[in-house]
Order: structure tokens, then sequence, then C-alpha cells
């Protein structure tokens, strides 16, 4: 039954339990020292008034007269009512009383030891005299040093003792009422708020949620930061070290000093709801999702989850190679039936010679870049894509021309096929864009090198638009940034923070500068290659 108690309850009984033990502990303490405290003070009191009477001229005096009992009884009763003792007994040393609170029994012998008295000694004990059980002290009257003429014992009654002891008993019975009661309400206080805070859930139930917790920390690809109120990482699971690249003891590190993109920084601390947002680090390109979370009085952080959206970006820029071939063999079976079109009409109108002109004359333009672009980039995959980009130039009313100097033999020198066609395809696609907008007079052109030299691949890209401005050089290359018209579609910014990123996985470099328009220059590092 106690297994399924929630953690709050056994918490309440443990400290019911250890208020009642330390209370009734305390009361035992008490009730001790009260009882040590009384024979202490009743073991005094006795021993106080039997010395004074003992030492009282008058009763040695009384004791040697004729008749003591009728100068000592008189005198005794007026002791014992001023000092509130029991009994005051004064007898010979054969113990035979000269005075007694009951009168009858004047002339009796004492009930109790006399024999350290009588060697001058004072002697206390607890006995069972005519007055019941009883604490008392013998003490010897002296005619002079060491020679006793007379007894005086006094005496308090244990039922009078245990009368003041019920006394003091019921003062700390009260106090340890008082404190039982204000720990029982402390430990109803701190069993609630502790409710509150767990939700009711037992120890075995939260201790299998902590294991499953763990499991499931370690266990799922995705990654999970939790980020508390004051900006630090909370929690993180493997996943998502892995995929920002932290230390395994970054946990407890401000976000702030993590060493992440700025971009990424922002996103993690901003506390919105963030669904799906695309962030590019150093390795790759996730997707991230945030929720903040509250309690009812205040803010507890967020929590991120992060997916690896790399592969799923890759693939997305070689589907979008793929959609250009097609869209350019569109293009190209287009106006191929336009011209076969003409040339039928030509031959039709009985203008032989000049369709074969005109069919001639197209041939050798196309042919002619092909040829271009075969001869000198052998790479099957470089040359499809500059072929693609090519056609999609020319249907868009742009120019893509190979300068003099490109050549690529077969083979990428350790470079990964993906990461080029994400390099040069992008610097394309943005350098088409740029000499559109911004031509203003003329054909827009692009040129491209692509050239192996000095253990280097050399990718540059220029366009005939309107350049960079060198202010903005250092921000080209973060996620978000571009010059197109905001109004554009979404995901604008992204194709040269991706250019980036697969450079700097390659260890090569990338600059910017300007001849007519924007000059984009990529190095990077290959194998075997002189």
């Amino acid at each position: 039954m106690s297994n399924r108690w929630s953690l709050a309850r056994q918490l309440l009984l443990v400290q019911v339990v250890l208020v009642a033990v330390l209370v009734g502990g305390g009361v035992t303490l008490a009730y001790v020292d009260a009882e040590r405290a009384t024979e202490d003070r009743a073991t005094e009191e006795v021993t106080t008034v039997a010395v004074t009477v003992a030492d009282s001229p008058s009763v040695r005096t009384a004791v040697l007269g004729p008749d003591p009992s009728a100068e000592l009884q008189p005198f005794a009763e007026r002791v014992r009512a001023d000092t509130g003792v029991d009994f005051i007994t004064i007898m010979d040393t054969g113990g035979i009383r000269y005075t007694h609170p009951n009168p009858a029994l004047i002339g009796q012998p004492f009930v109790g030891n006399t024999a350290a008295a009588l060697r001058g000694e004072t002697f206390t004990e607890t006995y069972t005299g005519t007055l019941g059980p009883s604490m008392r002290v013998v003490v010897p009257v002296e005619a002079e040093p060491g020679r006793v003429i007379a007894l005086v014992s006094v005496g308090i009654t244990v039922s009078a003792l245990s009368a003041e002891l019920r006394e003091r008993v019921l003062t700390v019975l009260a106090v340890a009422g008082l404190v039982l009661a204000v720990g029982f309400a402390a430990s109803l206080l701190v069993s609630a708020r502790l409710k509150r805070q767990t939700r009711g859930v037992a120890p075995a139930e939260l201790s299998a949620m902590f294991d499953y917790h763990e499991a499931v920390l370690h266990a799922v690809r995705e990654g999970l930061v939790l980020i508390d109120s004051r900006g630090k990482i909370a929690l993180i699971n493997d996943g998502a070290r892995t995929l920002l690249g932290l230390p395994p003891d970054v946990q407890g590190t401000p976000v702030a000093e993590a060493g992440l993109p700025e971009e990424l920084t922002a996103a993690l601390l901003s506390g919105e709801p963030r669904a799906d947002e695309i962030h590019v680090t150093e390795t790759g390109v996730l997707l991230l999702s945030a929720q903040p979370v509250r309690s009812r009085e205040r803010s507890l952080g967020s929590v991120v989850t992060l997916r690896d959206h790399t592969q799923l970006q890759t693939l997305t820029g070689e589907l979008d190679t793929v959609r250009s071939f097609a869209e350019s063999l569109r293009s190209q079976a287009h106006e191929s039936a336009n011209r076969l079109h003409t040339v039928v009409s030509l031959v039709e109108m009985g203008e032989p010679e000049e369709a074969v002109r005109f069919a001639t004359a197209e041939l050798e333009i196309a042919q002619q870049l092909t040829d271009q672009v075969v001869g000198a980039v052998s790479e099957p995959v470089i040359a499809a894509l500059l072929l693609g980009k090519a056609a999609e130039a020319s249907e868009r009313g742009a120019e893509l021309v190979l300068t003099p100097d490109t050549a690529m033999d077969s083979g990428t020198g350790g470079l990964d096929t993906r990461d080029l066609v994400t390099i040069l395809g992008n610097l394309v696609d943005n350098a088409i864009d740029a000499a559109i907008a911004g031509a203003s007079q003329g054909r827009p052109t692009v040129s491209v090198t692509v050239r192996q030299e000095h253990g280097e691949l050399l990718l540059r890209v220029a366009d005939t638009g309107p350049g960079v401005d060198p202010d903005s050089a250092e921000q080209v290359f973060r996620r978000g940034w571009t010059s197109k018209p905001a109004e554009g579609p979404a995901g604008r910014g992204l194709g040269l923070a991706l250019v980036g990123q697969a450079v700097r996985r390659h260890g090569g470099t990338i600059g910017i500068s300007r001849d007519v328009g924007a000059v984009f220059t990529v190095r990077l590092p290959v194998r075997g290659r002189g």
C-alpha cells in the first residue's frame, strides 16, 4: 500500500513520526529532569530545615530538660507550618519521639534508620513511615562536637512530591502539545507544497519516470534542449550535442557562451514559439522548433527540438537541379518545336536554302556551347550542371559563358559531388538573378570559371549585376541575408549560407570582389592534384 502512496503523503508520515518521536523524547527527558529537580529541591529543603532545627539552642536546651515534648512539640509544628514540610520529628538517641504531626504518636519509636545520624552524619533516605512513603533526612543534635544528645528528622511525603511533579509535567506536556501541533501544521504545509510540485506522484512512479526520461533522452536521434529562464542550458541530450557540435559538459552553460551562430543563439533565447525554422551551423542545416514553458506564476524557459535537415536540404538542392534540367529540356523542346516549324514553313514557302541556313545556325550555337562545356569540364556532374544552368539562363534572357581558362579533369579530388553542386549551383543561381535584376543595358551575362591548379579547385562566378555592398560582405553567407525583394518566396537567404557551410566543411575559402558586378571566388583543396 505504501508503494502507491504519493511522495508527499510518505513525507508527511515520516515528518509526523519524526516530530512525535522528538517531542516524546523531549517530554521524557523533561520529566526525568523535573523529577530529579523536584527531588533535589526537596532534599535541599528538608536538609536545611533539619540542620536549622538541630542547631537551634532552644532545641538543645529542651532536649536536656525534664519534659522535652512540652517545649519541642509547639516549636516543631510552627516550623513545619512555616516551611511547608510534612513532618518534623525530634527524638532521643534511642529513637523515642519528642514531636510528631500526630500527637498520639509522641513517645513511640521512630520508624526509619538512625544509625548514620547517631555517628554524627547527616543521612537521607526514602522510607515508608507512619505518614506513608516519604523522602526524609535525619541529622544529629550535638551538645558539643562528637556528643549526640538527640536526633531530628524532617521529611516530605512522596504524594506531596508527586503533586509538585505533576504541576511541572503538566507545563511540559502543554509545551510539548504546542510543539507537536506546530510541527504537524508545518509538515502539512511542506507536504502540500511537495504534492503540488510532484503532482501527487508516488516515489516508484517518479523513479520510473526518471528512468524513462533518461532512456528517451539517449535514444531519440532528434536533438532536445531545455533552456531555463536565465538563458542557461538546463538539459541537453546526445542528439542535440551532436547536431550543435557542443562538448559533453555543456549543461549549465549560458546559451550565449556556447559558441553557436548568432541567429541560432537568438532563436534559442527568444522565448517565442517557433515551428520548423531553418538554421545553418558550421556543419549542417537544422530544423528548429521551440515552445515556451510556463508555470502558474512565472516562465520556466523553453523546450527546443532540433532535427538534422542537412541531407534533406542536399536532396532538395539536387531536386532543384534536376527540376532546372527538366525545365531546360522543356524549354529546349519548345524552342526546337518553334524552330522546326520555322524550317518547315521556309521549305513550304520555297526557300530551302534559307531553311538550311536557319537550322544550321541554331545547331551551331547549341553545339558550340555543348562542345565548350564538355571540352573544358570532364567531370560529368559539373558539366551537366553547367549545361542546365546555361539553358536556364538563356530561357530567362541571360547568357552563361565559360572563361577560356576553364579546365577540369574527371574526378573531384576527394570532394563531395553534392557539395560541389551546392556551391556552384547556388553561386550561378544568385549570379543569374543579380545579372537580370541589375542589367540596365545589354544582355545580362554570367561568367563561370572552373579550374584545377596547385592542389586546389577554383570556382569563380562573376555577373554583370550591381555587385555586393562592401558593408554587407561579411553578412552575405549568413542565413537570411538577401538582396532580393522582401516579398519574394520564402526560404530566401539560405543558398549562400549553404555555400559557406559547404566551403568550410571542406576546409576551403570563399571571397567576394567586384568587377563589373559581383565576383565570388571559391578555393577548395583537392587530393592528388598538382
